[in-house]
């Protein structure tokens, strides 16, 4: 099993989410953050005065699933989220050890 988590955009959000669905994943967490990378923020102008923005809101996936699906994962989110454009996000996939569904007590890929 892995746990797969991604950043993306906010506007790209349902896009991911309906590919996702398509693809049979049936749950994920969803966290709105706020960081930078590459980008590092940018500059906004309020009431005239400008002032810097460092860290810009993101949204943070959070995936359990079979190792089988990692790769049609990866490969839908990336198709969705893509831009192009600087700050699009970045995809981490770690080894999941265990999963337990605590109503059931259902564990591994039975809990997912």
């Amino acid at each position: 099993m892995k746990q797969l988590i991604a950043i993306i955009k906010p506007s790209k959000l349902d896009d991911v989410r309906e590919s996702l669905s398509d693809i049979g994943i049936t749950g994920m967490t969803v966290t709105e953050v706020k960081g930078f990378g590459r980008q590092k923020g940018h500059t906004e102008m309020y009431r005239g005065a400008e002032y810097s923005v460092d860290f810009l809101p993101k949204i943070k996936l959070e995936i359990a699933l079979q190792e089988s699906l990692v790769e049609q994962v990866i490969e839908s989110i990336i198709a969705k989220a893509n831009t192009g454009k600087i700050g699009d996000g970045k995809i981490f996939v770690f080894s999941l050890d265990q999963v337990v569904r605590i109503r059931t007590g259902e564990t591994d890929i039975d809990a997912l």
